[in-house]
C-alpha cells in the first residue's frame, strides 16, 4: 500500500458522504412519517377537542420538520454560488 493509500484510508469519500446522507435523510422522512400517522390517528379518534388540539400541533410540528429536513436536504445537494 503507498502513501497516498494509507493517508486516504480513514477519510471516507465525496461519494460515500453524499450516500450516507441519503441513507439519513431517508431514515428521517420514514420515521417522521411513522410519527405523523400515529399523530393524525390521534387527532381522528381524539375523544375530545383538547386532544384533538394537541395531536393537530403534533402533527403541524412534524409537517413543519419533514419540510425543513427537505430544505437541508436541497441546500446541501446545491452548493452555494
Amino acid at each position: 500500500m503507498d502513501t497516498a493509500s494509507l493517508e486516504n484510508a480513514g477519510t471516507p469519500s465525496p461519494r460515500r458522504n453524499e450516500d450516507e446522507l441519503r441513507q439519513l435523510f431517508h431514515q428521517l422522512n420514514n420515521e417522521l412519517g411513522i410519527i405523523l400517522s400515529h399523530a393524525e390517528l390521534l387527532e381522528a379518534k381524539a375523544p375530545d377537542e383538547s386532544n384533538r388540539k394537541r395531536a393537530a400541533q403534533v402533527v403541524t410540528s412534524v409537517l413543519d420538520a419533514l419540510t425543513t429536513a427537505r430544505e437541508i436536504r436541497l441546500r446541501i445537494a446545491t452548493p452555494a454560488q
